[in-house]
């Protein structure tokens, strides 16, 4: 039997999971909270970088790395990538594909924070939807604006700031109330791809809000990528 070691922390990687018996791995960073209806072993917390992953994939006798992280994660990528080379076995990767604007979207693409902050200087009610990222600059938000900022877990904001702990999938009529209660008028988001936080971009169509829209970092090459669930499972069913 081959061991499979599952990099995790999305939906997609759970449902993967939940195909795995006990002999293999499921791998957590430890953010949000940690599924319990599993039968495979569920390990929380980091490697300790290239070598210290490349060191449990051979302690474990792991014959397979699957990297279920989310589209942004790209370090952790990038590390299974390498220690899959490293070790001399294969890594497979689900690779979302990105949303794609549609007829009255009105996006604007930014490549990092900084970028991100000029575009909605114009703004007073952004809707932060990057995780814990925003969380960081609270001091930073300047006197014209509030912030709304979606997070998978609580956090304390200030007189400027609303944090909301909240996890997907999300309704359109729930993010119309979203939008409508803290009113919204400019939404920054990951291109995560995916249905579990479409809903969002519908709104701010429907709306005429616009959405800036984190760019995708670049991800290592590997030896087999898929775009879906089923189509991973049944090539790991072959493979184990």
């Amino acid at each position: 039997m081959k061991r499979v070691l599952l990099l995790g922390g999305t939906g997609d990687a759970l449902t993967i999971a939940r195909h795995l018996g006990p002999q293999h791995v499921y791998s957590l960073a430890g953010l949000g909270r940690t599924p319990a209806d599993l039968t495979c072993r569920v390990r929380v917390g980091g490697f300790g970088g290239v070598q210290g992953l490349a060191a449990f994939i051979e302690a474990e006798s792991i014959g397979l790395v699957v990297d279920a992280t989310h589209p942004y994660a790209a370090q952790m990528s990038r590390h299974a990538s390498a220690a899959a080379v490293l070790t001399k076995i294969p890594c497979w990767a689900l690779r979302r594909a990105p949303w794609e604007p549609q007829a009255g979207d009105d996006w604007r693409d930014a490549p990092g924070f900084a970028s991100i902050m000029q575009t909605i200087a114009v703004f007073k009610h952004p809707l932060w939807t990057l995780g814990r990222e925003p969380l960081d600059h609270l001091d930073a938000i300047p006197s014209w604006q509030h912030w709304t900022i979606r997070c998978l877990d609580p956090h304390d904001g200030n007189a400027r700031a609303t944090i909301i702990a909240a996890r997907g999938p999300f309704s359109l009529d729930g993010e119309r109330a979203l939008f409508d209660q803290h009113r919204t008028d400019v939404l920054i988001s990951k291109n995560s791809g995916g249905a579990a936080t479409e809903a969002k971009l519908a709104v701010a169509r429907e709306r005429g809000v616009p959405v800036v829209m984190l760019q995708r970092p670049p991800l290592p090459p590997v030896e087999r990528e898929f775009t879906s669930t089923v189509t991973l499972l049944n090539a790991l069913d072959a493979f184990i």
